[in-house]
């Protein structure tokens, strides 16, 4: 997923770049629509990418997951039901699928991992708004608006997911640190 995002981006920004003197030369109305759209795409790309790799090398991947924020909430295991997470979470993408392979990480590696995602996820909620302060300048308010809040939604799906398997995730270490207990004191 990590280098179709990569790919993906270096694509709209070559359009992009493309677009804007198209744009510039002809001032038509088409190649306005076809630079906004390619813009906003790219930034919400890049943005993704960017914010991605900024908290990796802030936390990388090392959470406090006893941290009040990133503690379950009473209200979340009713949301959860409602909402049928377990239902859909299965079709959601991963970025780094090894960041998550219990093959390859113990489950407090795990754990630390859905506390940065979750908060990868939760910065790009707020800058998935940003494009709407561009309202004044280029118009489209209701393309802007919608494309924020449809982006802010879908990445709030990530945020939801990483919340639901944590509490799973933090009572299986709690098992595995109850046995190795009892082994070290046998």
């Amino acid at each position: 997923m990590k280098n179709k995002m990569i790919l993906i981006t270096a694509f709209l920004l070559a359009g992009f770049a493309i677009s804007v003197p198209v744009f510039i030369v002809t001032k038509n109305d088409v190649a306005e629509t076809v630079t906004i759209t390619l813009g906003i795409t790219l930034y919400h790309f890049a943005m993704r990418l960017a914010v991605g790799t900024v908290i990796n090398a802030i936390m990388n991947n090392k959470a406090d997951y006893n941290n009040i924020w990133f503690r379950e909430k009473r209200f979340e295991n009713k949301l959860y039901r409602l909402i049928r997470v377990r239902k859909w979470k299965k079709y959601l993408p991963t970025y780094s699928p090894d960041t998550f392979d219990t093959c390859r990480k113990t489950v407090s590696e795990i754990v630390g991992a859905t506390c940065q995602a979750e908060t990868v996820h939760e910065v790009i909620m707020v800058l998935s708004l940003l494009p709407i302060i561009l309202i004044p300048v280029s118009g489209g308010a209701a393309a802007l608006i919608i494309t924020s809040v449809l982006a802010m939604l879908f990445d709030s799906l990530f945020v939801i997911l990483q919340r639901y398997n944590r509490p799973k995730l933090i009572r299986i270490m709690g098992r595995f640190q109850k046995i190795s207990s009892k082994e070290q004191s046998q």
